[in-house]
C-alpha cells in the first residue's frame, strides 16, 4: 500500500509561499528535504516545479499539470493528483526509487488536494510572520495526531520546529 506524505514548511502565520518562492532562506530545512525525500517519488504542481527549474536528483520528480502536452527532462507528467500517485506506485525509469511512499511537496493547490487523503505530513513550522499569498492551514486533532516534534535553531538564528504527522484512526 502506497503510503501519501506531504512535505511542506509553513512560517507561524501559515505563510508557505510568495510570488512561487520561499519568503525564506533555511539551508537546515532544505536539508531535512533531501533527506526526507531522497530515494521516493515525489509530486509537485507546474508552477512550483518552474521554481525549482529542474528535476531534483535521487527521486522520482511527478508534475502535476493539466497541459497534456507538458515536458521536461527527468520528469514525468500526470494530469491530476490521483494519477501522479497511481503512477509512483508503479516502478519508474530507476529501479532504486521506492513505491512504499510518495512524497507531495507543493503547492498550495496540491496540498490542498492532499491533506484529504494524505497518511502522513512532515511540516517544518519556521518561527517567523512573513507576507505571502500561498498558504496551508495547520493541522491538528481529531483528524491528525502528533507522533513526534524537534525543535531547532539555524545557524543563521532562526527557529523552526520539524513535526510529524499522521492520520488519526477513524
Amino acid at each position: 500500500m502506497m503510503r501519501v506524505t506531504i512535505v511542506v514548511a509553513r512560517a507561524r502565520n501559515g505563510v508557505i509561499g510568495r510570488d512561487n518562492t520561499l519568503p525564506w532562506h533555511l539551508p537546515e530545512d532544505l536539508k531535512h528535504f533531501k533527506a526526507t525525500t531522497t530515494g521516493h517519488a515525489i509530486v509537485m504542481g507546474r508552477r512550483t516545479f518552474e521554481s525549482i527549474g529542474r528535476a531534483l536528483p535521487g527521486r522520482r520528480t511527478i508534475v502535476v499539470t493539466r497541459d497534456p502536452h507538458w515536458t521536461h527532462p527527468g520528469c514525468e507528467r500526470a494530469g491530476s493528483l490521483a494519477e501522479a500517485i497511481a503512477l509512483a506506485a508503479t516502478p519508474g525509469p530507476d529501479p532504486a526509487i521506492a513505491i512504499d511512499e510518495v512524497f507531495v511537496v507543493g503547492g498550495a493547490q496540491l496540498y490542498a488536494e492532499a491533506r484529504v487523503i494524505a497518511d502522513r505530513a512532515i511540516v517544518t513550522e519556521i518561527d517567523l510572520d512573513p507576507e505571502g499569498d500561498a498558504r496551508f492551514e495547520p493541522l491538528g486533532p481529531p483528524e491528525w495526531r502528533l507522533k513526534s516534534s524537534q525543535t531547532h535553531r539555524s545557524a543563521g538564528g532562526l527557529g523552526y520546529r520539524i513535526e510529524d504527522w499522521e492520520r488519526a484512526a477513524g
